[in-house]
């Protein structure tokens, strides 16, 4: 059963969907986390259900975050994707909190030649879960911004968060 809600953030107003699932926090997996205007977002589906409750954890883990009080989620994930999108979402999970690593670096990471990067991003673009999969870590090779399904600006705030909570 697909189930979703909305929170306010300071990324603007936040779209959670899930699955009901017997083995994560509150039953639900995350299966898309959207931001207004993003590229490629999810919007509800007629036979989908509203039901804040199912994301009371989520929302918690949201919220502490985005008030530096912590680094990481613990929230269960819908899987879905191509191998190759898995083994780079696997290696976004990976990166630190507050820190960047390029689109070169994550083809690296997961053993694809330097030709890949293009599909790296690619991959990286389709990622249907913003912040807690943290796209926003990966730049381009001269360390400007690159690339972000929700808006530069919002991954530039993003990295300021923190950076500002990692060396508070």
């Amino acid at each position: 059963m697909t189930v979703y809600t909305t929170m306010d953030s300071p990324l603007g107003e936040l779209l959670l969907v899930g699955e009901k699932a017997a083995t994560a926090k509150d039953g639900t997996a995350l299966a898309s986390l959207s931001v207004p205007g993003q590229k490629y977002a999810v919007v509800v589906r007629d036979g989908w259900t509203e039901d804040a409750d199912a994301f009371t954890e989520i929302v918690s883990q949201l919220r502490s975050y985005f008030e530096g009080r912590v680094t990481g989620f613990d929230i269960e994930f819908v899987t879905g994707g191509s191998d190759f999108r898995q083994r780079v979402w696997k290696a976004l999970e990976a990166i630190p909190y507050g820190t960047t690593l390029s689109y070169g670096d994550i083809a690296a990471q997961i053993g694809a030649p330097r030709a890949a990067v293009r599909a790296v991003g690619t991959a990286i673009g389709a990622n249907p879960l913003l912040v807690v999969r943290p796209c926003h870590r990966v730049i381009g090779a001269d360390g400007a911004l690159a690339g972000y399904a929700g808006g530069l600006e919002r991954k530039q705030q993003l990295l300021d968060l923190e950076r500002v909570h990692r060396t508070a």
